[in-house]
Parts: structure tokens; sequence; C-alpha cells
């Protein structure tokens, strides 16, 4: 079980950042930062970077104002 912003989701196997978001049908990735188990993960390494079971993901859309 993962979870992207308190929502349950399984995966049978890890897999990278990028490769989750295609999964669960995320296309628009731009303006949008992530955390994994409070851990602020740069976009550069979403290819790289593995979730694991159990992994809480937050997803922060940035937004315009002032």
């Amino acid at each position: 079980m993962i979870y992207i912003n308190d929502k349950e989701y399984t995966f049978k196997k890890a897999q990278s950042l990028t490769d989750l978001f295609q999964a669960v049908q995320m296309n628009v990735t731009n303006g949008i930062a992530v955390a994994v188990n409070n851990k602020v993960i740069p976009k550069t390494d979403w290819n790289v970077y593995l979730v694991n079971q159990n992994d809480k993901i937050i997803l922060i859309k940035a937004t315009q104002g002032g």
C-alpha cells in the first residue's frame, strides 16, 4: 500500500515516482512539489527515486496569488 495525499494505492513492486504518476494517470507534473515520508524529492530525482510499500507521498501544487 502506498499513500498519495492520504488516498491508498496498491502496487505489486517498487517503482519510480515518474512510473507511479503514470500509473495513477497524473499527466501534469509542472508546478508540483513531491515529498515522500516528509522528505522533499527534487524533480530531477523522480526517475530514480523508488517508492516502497507504506510510503506516504504528499503532492503540493503551486498556485499564483499575492
